[in-house]
């Protein structure tokens, strides 16, 4: 049991290295950047109404009941009748008809607020990969924190089974010249059976470490972090991806709020401009096949034509009433990300101070610790210590040991949570 844990198969060694796994392999990133790309294909679905449209159409059509009587397979308006009549060339039969029809919107402000809309929604989504990116970073360096930490309290457990075994070596030669009772031993011995549990939940912690980081980078096996990772210079290099905010109304997650409730207003409005006409002009150049070929055009017209809904059976009434209530839960929303982003603000910075402040504590008592368990040990050698004093001395000083590394990486995590509560990411 004393020999270390095996490495994992992938190692982290920078932050560098790990920002490009969790490039190639995050779900998460993945997923929201396929957001984006709807959010804007959206945006590109509602401008279309707002172009011109042109299309063409065309066939050829025979009847059969009538074979002498040219089809058209497309509106061609009046145009063979009056072609027919002013003697020009005889269509044929079969016909061969085509049209093109060019429309254009002129005034229509229900599609203006339908691209606002999907203006807002794609603003909302790019704002959201941006703070999706900026957790996903955090949970990241939280994650490799968490398997140094691992690896740190399972070195440390290891060494404490190893001093234990070295107690019960040097209590085992006192017995054997009767220096020590068989009362001594076993107390020892206790002892380091209870090093051995608190090494096995070490390393299986440490495994399980290695598995949630490789899930977070979309590896299908466990991820180690190599020896020569410095882990506290975690602060300072997520500092070169994800600068400060001044203030967190830019924070990613309120920005993305902000953005659906203007998005949902944008929404109400085009639920409400529905109720209003609408103009737009619109061409039709319609040709057929002639007897001399090849053909001719029939007619060409261009026309303004003017929408006015009327009753569409209370559709227009029911969305606008849909629209202004996701319109206010949006504003609801916003407010409440905005309140909550800065209590999480207050409470990240309070978090850090309280750390640190923990931390200088644990250092103290492991220091004390120590200085205790070297004097112990001196004593019972010389016979003024008895074993309870020796494996007590030596618990206190395993727990400091542990205690100092969990709470040095805890207040690492929280400079970590205070950088990046208040920090704006991008690739």
């Amino acid at each position: 049991m004393l020999a270390p844990v095996a490495p994992a198969a992938t190692e982290i060694g920078s932050w560098t290295q790990a920002r490009e796994l969790l490039a190639q392999d995050s779900i998460d990133l993945r997923v929201t950047a396929a957001e984006v790309d709807r959010a804007r294909g959206r945006w590109r679905q509602a401008l279309s109404a707002l172009l011109p449209n042109l299309g063409a159409s065309g066939g050829v059509g025979y009847d059969v009941l009538a074979p002498t009587i040219p089809v058209p397979v497309v509106s061609l308006g009046g145009g063979l009748a009056a072609l027919a009549a002013a003697g020009e060339p005889t269509p044929t039969t079969p016909l061969a008809s085509a049209a093109v029809v060019l429309r254009q919107g002129v005034v229509d402000l229900s599609s203006w607020s339908a691209l606002d809309a999907a203006g807002g929604n794609a603003d909302a989504a790019s704002a959201r990969a941006e703070d999706v990116e900026r957790r996903v970073l955090h949970g990241l360096a939280s994650a490799i924190v968490a398997v140094a930490t691992s690896e740190r309290v399972a070195e440390l457990a290891r060494l404490g089974l190893r001093q234990a075994l070295e107690r019960a070596a040097m209590t085992s030669r006192l017995v054997e010249i009767g220096a020590a009772m068989e009362l001594d031993l076993v107390r020892v011995r206790q002892d380091v059976a209870v090093a051995r549990i608190a090494l096995t939940a070490s390393d299986d912690q440490l495994r399980k470490s290695r598995e949630s980081l490789g899930a977070l980078l979309g590896k299908d096996g466990p991820v180690g972090v190599s020896p020569q990772f410095a882990v506290e210079g975690l602060v300072v290099s997520t500092k070169d991806q994800c600068r400060r905010l001044n203030d967190v109304v830019t924070r990613a997650d309120v920005r993305a709020a902000s953005a659906q409730q203007e998005a949902a207003e944008a929404a109400r409005r085009e639920a409400w401009t529905g109720y209003l006409p609408s103009l737009d002009l619109t061409s039709n150049l319609g040709a057929h096949t002639t007897d001399p070929l090849p053909g001719r055009f029939a007619t060409w017209t261009i026309a303004a034509v003017v929408s006015v809904p009327l009753w569409e059976g209370g559709y227009r009434e029911g969305l606008l009433q849909e629209r202004t209530a996701a319109a206010t839960q949006a504003h609801l929303i916003a407010d409440d990300t905005r309140r909550s982003a800065v209590l999480e603000v207050e409470r990240a910075t309070h978090a850090a101070r309280a750390a640190e402040v923990v931390v200088a504590s644990a250092r103290e008592a492991h220091a004390l610790a120590a200085e205790l368990d070297r004097l112990t040990r001196r004593s019972f050698e010389m016979g003024r210590a008895d074993s309870l004093d020796l494996v007590q001395s030596a618990v206190v000083l395993r727990q400091a040991q542990i205690e100092l590394a969990v709470r040095e990486a805890a207040w690492l995590r929280a400079r970590l949570d205070a950088h990046f509560v208040l920090a704006g990411c991008s690739s």
